[in-house]
């Protein structure tokens, strides 16, 4: 007997509080810290201001409550620092696009906003960006910038400096510019197959085009922020592509979605089709290999289309793929499940 399809979404958790999009999903200390987002997708919807954390080995949730609505947020980006502070930048409060920073302390319950330097030029403010840790001092921002009609064809390129224990942060534009891109995800991958000479940062998604944009290269001793152990799900994703079961095809025009660096591996799923008018909400799974070169991408159909989410999040912890929130097919139902992703070898 033989499955359906090599990987499934497994249900482990479901709670009311995990249903909303345009959120963030961070892993802090074992555990997964949901931020912010909508419940709706009506562009009215105001923005939530919890934070959600889900345990799971204990299978258990716990709510902390915001901070009397100074920190609204959806549409944002956020990164662990020091493992302990969730740092939040940019967003969408309800009535602008901000680009200012703001911290959540794991450890003590502490919400605090945090102070810009003199010497940063910021941008006008942003929303459905990524924000992309380099290392404990550096992040870099690529994305939607400017006011609320604000319409860019190119995106800035900023990297941000910021001092967890001052709460201090600063900005400056780079050089390059990339294609207007919103909704989109950002990668840290090996630059060179066999090679660990250092990282570079690709973005995919966010406009009518399956190309990456390649926007800059990290040395080894600068780049920090190493990805979590993950290799039982790394050796079950090798064989996943090596088994003939999928069509080499990258992701295209897709915004929205979801991306995870798990190994030697870019795993994509889900999003909005911007070329599609009707059914756009997909549930497709592709899977990049930077291990070749030129780096090789497998597309998986998805069987289920209960599991089509878009403006979701997946989140790789203790070697387990999870898929949180978002909304469903119609792209207006906020999903309220947690699922882990299984591969499996087919049984015959």
């Amino acid at each position: 007997m033989s499955r359906v399809a090599p990987w499934m979404w497994t249900p482990v958790a479901q709670d009311l509080r995990f249903a909303r999009g345009h959120h963030s999903c961070t892993p802090v200390g074992g555990r997964l810290y949901l931020y912010g987002g909508v419940k709706s997708s009506d562009p009215a919807a105001p923005p939530l201001e919890d934070i959600v954390i889900f345990d799971p080995e204990k299978n258990a949730a716990e709510s902390v409550p915001g901070g009397a609505g100074v920190f609204r947020r959806s549409h944002h980006d956020g990164v662990v620092l020091g493992d302990r502070w969730l740092c939040v930048v940019g967003g969408w409060d309800g009535s602008r696009r901000l680009s200012s920073v703001f911290s959540y302390d794991t450890e003590t319950g502490e919400w605090a906003p945090w102070a810009e330097e003199p010497h940063s030029i910021p941008p006008a403010g942003l929303s459905a960006h990524t924000c992309t840790k380099v290392s404990e001092q550096e992040l870099c921002v690529v994305g939607r910038e400017g006011g609320v009609r604000t319409q860019r064809r190119y995106a800035s390129v900023y990297t941000l400096r910021v001092n967890a224990s001052a709460k201090t942060y600063s900005y400056k534009e780079e050089e390059p510019h990339t294609a207007s891109r919103s909704g989109h995800c950002a990668a840290l991958l090996w630059a060179h197959p066999g090679r660990r000479d250092g990282r570079s940062l690709y973005v995919f998604g966010g406009r009518e085009s399956e190309a990456a944009d390649w926007i800059g290269h990290w040395k080894t001793g600068k780049v920090k922020d190493d990805p979590s152990p993950s290799p039982r799900l790394s050796e079950q994703l090798s064989h996943l592509v090596s088994s003939g079961k999928a069509k080499r095809e990258a992701p295209r025009s897709l915004r929205h979605h979801s991306c995870s660096v798990v190994g030697p591996f870019l795993v994509v799923f889900g999003g909005e089709s911007l070329s599609r008018s009707r059914d756009a909400v997909c549930g497709d799974l592709y899977i990049c290999d930077t291990r070749c070169t030129p780096m090789s991408w497998f597309r998986f159909p998805g069987s289920d289309p209960l599991h089509r989410r878009v403006a979701h999040r997946t989140c790789l912890l203790n070697d387990r793929l999870y898929l949180v929130g978002g909304f469903g097919a119609d792209g207006r139902t906020p999903c309220r499940e947690i699922f882990v992703l299984d591969v499996y070898e087919e049984q015959k």
